[in-house]
């Protein structure tokens, strides 16, 4: 497991990096927001352990954009501040946890196996590529933080599409996945991709939703995939 922690305050750092090296986990620390902003656009990690008072970029601040990103990292919020405005502050921006100051290194790794445990099921139930992301317990789809609706053919059709991504998916598993022993006619389904592109694409600066020729459809949050 690859946790990064963001702690301004050099003592609390380095019990947290040596306590979490000892339970075997990978940690990388940072004092300063700003670079914990760069490094996590660059490295992947399983965990965002982040003080909310931090030079440079504020706790609050770098949390707010990373689930403005669609970000699902799972963040466990450092702070001396324990009023209720100041927690509330914190769940508003995204953050899954909040640990008040002084706290029990026990307490710590308590708290970061829980927002764990929490953030797999959650994941599980929400699909995202690029900006585009469909929560499946709700089905609610949204880019770029605008809600979209679709119909539910459109709906199974994206949830296929998301699942499979980055990879294609023939004409012939799409029309069984939507109409499985009564196959619509021939234009059943470039209909229901065209509505699909329609909703999810067209609104939007960059296409997800690209034509294979000859394999099927994918979806694709590269710039470098030809739509058609």
């Amino acid at each position: 497991m690859r946790i990064l922690v963001v702690e301004d305050n050099p003592d609390i750092l380095v019990n947290i990096v040596d306590y979490l090296s000892l339970k075997g986990c990978v940690v990388d620390a940072l004092h300063n927001g700003t670079a914990a902003e760069t490094l996590l656009g660059r490295e992947e990690f399983d965990l965002l352990v982040l003080d909310l008072g931090l030079p440079g970029l504020d706790g609050l601040e770098l949390c707010r954009r990373l689930r403005t990103g669609l970000n699902p990292l799972p963040v466990l919020m450092l702070t001396a501040r324990d009023t209720l405005d100041d927690k509330l502050a914190g769940f508003e921006v995204g953050a899954d946890d909040y640990l008040v100051k002084p706290f029990a290194l026990p307490e710590l790794w308590s708290r970061i196996q829980a927002v764990l445990k929490r953030s797999q099921h959650q994941l599980v139930r929400r699909l995202t590529v690029g900006d585009l992301s469909l929560d499946l317990g709700t089905l609610k789809v949204s880019r770029c933080g605008q809600d979209i609706s679709l119909n539910p053919k459109c709906l199974k059709l994206l949830e296929v599409l998301m699942k499979h991504s980055p990879g294609v998916v023939s004409r012939a598993t799409l029309a069984n996945e939507l109409w499985a022993d009564e196959p619509p006619d021939s234009d059943g389904l470039k209909s229901h991709i065209y509505l699909l592109r329609s909703a999810i694409d067209k609104p939007f600066a960059h296409p997800l939703l690209h034509t294979v020729h000859g394999r099927g459809y994918r979806l694709v949050a590269d710039d470098d995939a030809t739509d058609h």
